[in-house]
Formats: C-alpha cells, sequence, structure tokens
C-alpha cells in the first residue's frame, strides 16, 4: 500500500548535522522568505520617508533591524508549520515532494518543534522590541496562514484570497514599524500585495494544475475551471493597477512613480488578458509567473525611489 497516499510517517533516515541543518532552513522557504523580508523592506523605506516629511522621528537601526529579524522569523516559522500540516499532500506533486518533511529527511516532530519555536520567538520579538501594533500584525498573519489559509486550501478555492491577506501583510508591518500606526499610504500597499498575489498564485496553479488536482487542492482552475481562472487574472491584474497607481497621491511617490506605476502594470495586464486567447497555453501560464515577481520587483523599485 503507497504510505504517500494514505499518509503515514515513515521514520527519516540518519543525517549528518550539515544535511539536517540545511533541511531546517529549508523549511522556511528561503526564497519566499526572502521575498517578503524584500517588500517588508519596502515599506520600511517607504515609511521612513513619509515620517521624515511629517517632522516626525525615525526608529534607531538597531530597531528597525530588530523588525527585519522578526519579520523573517514569522515567515519562518508559518512555512515550517505549513510544510508539518501539508507533508502527506505535499508528497503527491511534483514541485513538492522533495521538501524535507515529504522526502523524509526530517521527522514531523523535528518540523513541528522548529515551526512552533520561531513563531514564539518572532511575535514576541515584533511586539516588545519594535512595537505593538507590528506584533499584532505578525501575530495576524502566522495565525491566519498556519490555521484558516492552510487548511482551507483542501475545502475551497477562496483559501487563495484568504491567504493573500497574511501574505499582505509585510509591506505593512514594515510600514508600522517605522510609524507605529496604520495609515492610508500602508493599507495601500497592503492593497498592492493583495491583489498581486492574486494572478501570481493562480498562473501557479494554472500550469500545475494536474498536481493540486492529484494532492486534492481545491484551487481555482481544479474547482471552477481554466477560464474562469483566466478571466479572474485579468479582473485583479486591473485593479492592481489602479490600486498601484493611488499611491502616488497619497504623499509617498511621486509623478515619475505614477508613470511607472501605470507603465509596468499596463503591461503586467496585458500579459495576463493574453491568457484569454484561444490559442494561449500553459506557456503563457509561466511567462505570467516569472513575469509577476519581475514587475513586483521593479515597481517596488520605483515606490523607493518616491519620485
Amino acid at each position: 500500500m503507497n504510505e504517500a497516499v494514505h499518509g503515514r510517517d515513515a521514520p527519516p533516515p540518519p543525517a549528518g548535522a550539515s544535511s539536517m541543518v540545511r533541511d531546517m532552513v529549508r523549511l522556511t522557504k528561503p526564497r519566499v522568505t526572502a521575498m517578503v523580508v524584500v517588500t517588508m523592506l519596502g515599506g520600511m523605506w517607504v515609511a521612513s520617508r513619509f515620517e521624515r516629511a511629517l517632522g516626525g522621528e525615525v526608529p534607531s537601526i538597531g530597531t528597525l533591524a530588530l523588525a527585519l529579524l522578526g519579520t523573517a522569523l514569522v515567515v519562518g516559522g508559518a512555512n515550517a508549520l505549513n510544510m508539518y500540516i501539508e507533508r502527506d499532500t505535499d508528497r503527491l506533486m511534483a514541485r513538492t515532494r522533495e521538501r524535507p518533511l515529504a522526502a523524509r529527511r526530517l521527522s514531523p516532530e523535528v518540523g513541528l518543534a522548529f515551526g512552533i519555536a520561531l513563531s514564539l520567538v518572532s511575535v514576541p520579538l515584533l511586539w516588545f522590541a519594535v512595537n505593538a501594533v507590528t506584533g499584532a500584525l505578525g501575530a495576524l498573519a502566522l495565525l491566519s496562514y498556519v490555521l484558516v489559509y492552510t487548511p482551507l486550501k483542501r475545502k475551497t478555492s477562496l483559501a487563495l484570497p484568504i491567504g493573500a491577506v497574511p501574505g499582505a501583510i509585510p509591506p505593512l508591518l514594515g510600514w508600522t514599524a517605522v510609524t507605529g500606526r496604520m495609515d492610508w499610504p500602508g493599507l495601500l500597499l497592503f492593497g498592492v500585495m493583495f491583489l498581486w498575489q492574486i494572478p501570481h498564485f493562480l498562473a501557479i496553479a494554472t500550469f500545475r494544475c494536474e498536481d493540486y488536482r492529484r494532492a486534492g487542492m481545491r484551487v481555482l482552475p481544479v474547482e471552477k475551471g481554466d477560464r474562469a481562472t483566466r478571466v479572474q487574472i485579468v479582473l485583479y491584474s486591473a485593479v492592481l493597477v489602479m490600486v498601484s497607481a493611488m499611491l502616488s497621491v497619497s504623499g509617498v511617490a511621486g509623478p515619475v512613480y505614477l508613470v511607472a506605476a501605470l507603465a509596468l502594470g499596463g503591461g503586467f495586464f496585458a500579459l495576463g488578458a493574453a491568457g484569454l486567447r484561444p490559442t494561449a497555453g500553459l506557456g503563457w501560464a509561466r511567462r505570467l509567473f516569472f513575469g509577476s515577481m519581475i514587475y513586483l520587483v521593479l515597481l517596488f523599485a520605483a515606490l523607493m525611489a518616491g519620485f
């Protein structure tokens, strides 16, 4: 009988200390964590400029460094707990079957303990070393990702917009780490990240549709079909362009940013809309996935330039 299908965990084979450390780092999804920290840093950078323009004080470099560390630990802990919960379904998907818990290189107990340890350190660090607003947002991101989004993925495609909430919090964490409050520009940054995640993930779900179907994940292409997915990509991309442009009138970016946001957004929208053509295949979805990451990096670069 196939153990992966029935979710029984076999004991992991013996591993050296260096191999175990590498796998524990993999539990945090380093590339995802790095991207999150970059967006958090973007929110921090923009908030610092905004606060100085108002005549306010910016926290010390040490405090901001602790905010970055706390955010990285929150994300790492959430990712480790996500891998613990999804280790059985991860074994059924080509893109995830080599993860440490799915491949049984680490025991589930190690993954669970590691995720809990990171979580228990990260939220108090943000709360007491930075400020209570940032700590509360960090706790919200962690709990909603692990306890709401992760189990919902097996039940409904609505898990995606719900999961986009914790995914959109990092730039707002950067904002509140500097200001100690939630202002309109910070909420717009949250909106940009929220809206960006939908077409980004739907692109993955499109070209990995059979993987998700086999694992029992209720992503939109599985639940509603390919056409509905492509329409959703276009709709969310259109709103994303509008929300990103609103940052230019919020006091954190100027006319050069507005031109860049409209140009980048127009290109991203056009790439998404290309999926509505009858001839658009899975290659289009892969291009959209990589294009979404390029779009986000360039958008934040333009925003941080502040012109």
